[in-house]
């Protein structure tokens, strides 16, 4: 396909701002692609001026780099330095896991390597000068690659139509280096005495040679090159320090200058650097800071590299990012016919896989955020829960890459041979489920009109105890009939419904030994009256609608739905009854467990955030005041339910929204119900307001369950997009939950459970498969599918 020309079809006359990796790597691909344009490069500082060491490119980059340009690969192929372990260094023990393959290499030579390629291929690169603007430079240019930075002047300037999102983190940290080359990518905490430091470091350039001996008999030094200019004989690594802002401030370190910081941090880590000085390079104190743009394009303007997006550097990812897009540029402007169409291509492209990488950056950061959190654990469950932090990592590729490391955590943990961490048993109060799998509460809106549920609930809820869970629960079940989100919820408030649960819980118990069954009692306050979800979800019925409560007279949506009755105190104690009736009858109806919905809206979950509760009286304001009545509702109910079996509760540990309830609202509110008397916390997110902006992504809420049970040591359920059997593992293993609820898997499959242990060669107590259903214990056979061609094949 012939490439974008300028409105004349002759060859593009592009500007590249920054001349860091991504703008250099860019200009040399556009450049090579078609030796007709005109390409320069625009870069502030001398050839040779570089911040920060080491720079870090994954195989996959790598490859890229290969099929694109393979002189640019075959020079940095001679430079990198590789290795394969990572060690771990807490409480004096040093554990290490192997087979994680890293290539990295001093950053002023891969700009050294950029820059010959560039000049080799006729790009004009232009140093020591300003930029013109971008704006004036799109005049009489066709295309603008804005790559200049984090604080990206360009992005600045047109913040009206890029909309930059910029947030700045909790941790300080610094780039600093050591004249030796370590063994292997190194974590390593340490305590300050005022809190706890982090050290990231890794080796980005080989020692040299051994030198020849002259006839004196005296050591040569190496002849130097130009390859090897700047690199100590003892090879260099990267030393990067992190804490957080606030010990970071407790040692001084916000006053000292960067050799006196460089000292510091050399002393404080002083047996991993062997005494060893650190070197700075205008290295200084930053918090990081995270950048998002709406959009990545204005006419001929283009962003790239942390111009357009930043990933925190505790996953590598900053040039791997750069050099990606220059990639993806590249080839879009070859596919496309026109300059618009291919720069669309490009963003629509590289979104999804830069949002990918900044969540598992974001999972990243905030884990080292919050490091004090995990220092507690066991050395093996603290060195596993570090490498799968980003949740990029997890069980089943720490296991190829390492079974030997994977194995000890396992054994560490108390977990049996050939036992996959899911599979373990746990115990609540006098329940012990026999796997670490829930199936999650899901309405399902097929009651009778009274609230009964009738066979379609037999059917849901015994398949899905068929199929292996170790805990089975019911969607929400209402305790009035003024307490239902729509006509087809289910009820607990009749002696109907008793018999209708109890004939489930017998089946469950006699068709699925073992298998726990569990009810979720709520109350839909202000979310109720509603048509079904496929017919309009949070719609208001088109008719027969009833009357709402709930704490404060706010509508879930103003103009859609009812404005509801602001609950007085006397009839507080009216719904705080029906809680109590409600679990006797379930306690009789003979479930396991009971689940109190204090979540997602509804409305003990409307007390205890401050956007739906406005109240002035003690059910209000603070929250201990907000806490009030769930409390209240809590303890009723726990009078009524057996004191043998377990009791836990379901809360949003985020609303999602700007004023309300925020993560360390959540471990208080987990506190509170711990004390009263809660057997585990079940911790889910949002669903609050209707104006919410959640963070999607792959477990993207078992944070807030990792931080509640390691900050309390309270037993946690995570939910949110766990969708895998190797997600469970590492969650388990890691100590970041103790249970997992799944949703959507189990509707994609009733015996998800059971295919999990059959696809991991697990047969053990902890998954049996039901007698009828033997014969399909075995995985069935599967076909190849082909490895995905390299983006962009140069000839």
């Amino acid at each position: 396909m012939t490439a974008p020309a300028g409105p004349d079809h002759r060859p593009l006359k592009v500007a590249v701002l920054g001349g860091g990796p991504g703008g250099l790597y860019a200009a040399a691909l556009l450049k090579r692609l078609d030796p007709g344009r005109e390409v320069t490069v625009w870069e502030r500082n001398a050839p040779d001026d570089t911040f920060g060491f080491g720079v870090v490119l994954s195989d996959e980059t790598l490859g890229g780099i290969e099929h694109a340009d393979p002189d640019v690969y075959r020079a940095l192929q001679a430079e990198f330095v590789r290795w394969d372990d990572i060690d771990i260094v807490h409480r004096g023990r040093t554990l290490t896991s192997g087979g994680h393959g890293f290539a990295a290499l001093g950053r002023r030579r891969l700009l050294a390597v950029l820059h010959d390629r560039c000049r080799a291929l006729g790009v004009r690169l232009v140093f020591r000068t300003e930029a013109p603007p971008a704006a004036h430079l799109a005049r009489d240019h066709d295309l603008v690659i804005a790559a200049d930075g984090v604080h990206s002047a360009t992005r600045t300037a047109h913040a009206d139509v890029f909309r930059p999102q910029l947030t700045t983190h909790r941790c300080r940290y610094i780039w600093l280096s050591a004249d030796f080359a370590l063994d292997a990518f190194r974590f390593e905490i340490a305590d300050t005495g005022r809190g706890i430091a982090q050290l990231h470091a890794y080796p980005y350039a080989r020692p040299s040679p051994t030198p020849h001996r002259a006839s004196s008999g005296a050591p040569r030094p190496p002849h130097p090159t130009a390859d090897r200019a700047g690199v100590p004989d003892g090879g260099a690594s990267t030393v990067i320090v992190e804490m957080r802002e606030e010990v970071w401030r407790a040692n001084g370190l916000d006053a000292q200058d960067e050799s006196a910081a460089a000292a510091w941090c050399a002393a404080l880590f002083a047996d991993t650097l062997g005494g060893r000085p650190l070197r700075t390079n205008n290295s200084s104190w930053i918090a990081f800071r995270t950048v998002v743009n709406e959009r990545w394009s204005h006419g001929r303007i283009v962003l790239l590299g942390d111009a357009a997006h930043t990933a925190h550097f505790s996953i590598g990812s900053g040039t791997k990012l750069a050099v990606e897009d220059a990639l993806a540029l590249a080839a879009c402007l070859r596919e496309q016919p026109a300059l618009p169409d291919a720069l669309a291509a490009y963003e629509a492209e590289r979104r999804p896989v830069v949002a990918s990488t900044q969540r598992a950056a974001r999972a990243s950061l905030a884990w080292f955020e919050d490091l004090a959190t995990y220092t507690d654990q066991p050395p093996h469950q603290f060195a596993f829960n570090l490498l799968t932090r980003s949740r990029r990592v997890t069980h089943d590729n720490l296991r190829l890459r390492d079974a030997g490391f994977t194995d000890a955590v396992a054994a560490a943990a108390g977990v049996p041979t050939g036992t996959p961490p899911m599979f373990t048993p746990f115990r609540l109060r006098g329940l012990t489920l026999r796997n670490r799998v829930v199936v999650s509460p899901m309405d399902m809106y097929a009651a009778d009109g009274d609230g009964t549920p009738g066979d379609f609930h037999l059917v849901h809820l015994g398949a899905r105890a068929l199929g292996g869970a170790g805990l089975v629960m019911t969607e929400m079940v209402c305790v009035s009939p003024e307490g239902r989100i729509t006509p087809a919820c289910t009820g607990l408030y009749a002696p109907q419904h008793e018999r209708a649960w109890r004939r489930v819980t017998d089946f469950v118990h006699a068709q699925a030994p073992g298998t726990a069954v569990g009810v979720q009692l709520g109350h839909s306050g202000r979310k109720g009256s509603t048509r079904r979800m496929w017919e309009g979800i949070d719609q208001p019925l088109p008719d027969g609608n009833w009357p709402l409560v709930a704490p404060s007279a706010l509508p879930y949506r103003p103009g859609v739905n009812q404005i509801p009755h602001a609950l007085t105190t006397a009839e507080l104690g009216v719904v705080r009854a029906q809680f109590a009736r409600s679990a006797a009858a379930a306690a009789r109806a003979g479930f396991d467990l009971l689940e109190l919905h204090c979540a997602h809206g509804y409305l003990l979950s409307g007390f205890l955030s401050p956007l739906t509760n406005r109240r002035t009286d003690a059910y209000g304001g603070s929250l201990a005041g907000r806490l009030r009545f769930p409390l209240e509702v809590f303890d009723a109910v726990r009078e009524e339910w057996p004191a043998d079996r377990p009791m836990t509760v379901r809360i949003s540990a985020t609303d999602w929204a700007d004023g309300g309830t925020t993560p360390d609202d959540a471990v208080a509110i987990a506190a509170a119900f711990a004390e009263h008397g809660a057997d585990a916390l079940d911790v889910s997110t949002g669903q609050v307001v209707p104006d919410e902006r959640p963070d999607f992504g792959r477990s993207y809420q078992t944070p807030y369950a990792d931080r509640i049970r390691n900050t309390l040591g309270v037993p946690v359920i995570a939910v949110g997009a766990i969708s895998s059997w190797d997600d469970v593992n590492s969650l388990i293993l890691a100590g970041r939950t103790d249970l997992c609820a799944l949703a959507r898997p189990h509707l994609y499959d009733p015996h998800w459970t059971l295919h999990a242990a059959a696809e991991q060669g697990y047969s053990g107590p902890g998954a049996p498969w039901p007698l009828p259903y033997q014969a399909g214990s075995r995985t069935p056979p599967t076909g190849r599918t082909d490895a995905p061609k390299p983006r962009l094949t140069l000839h």
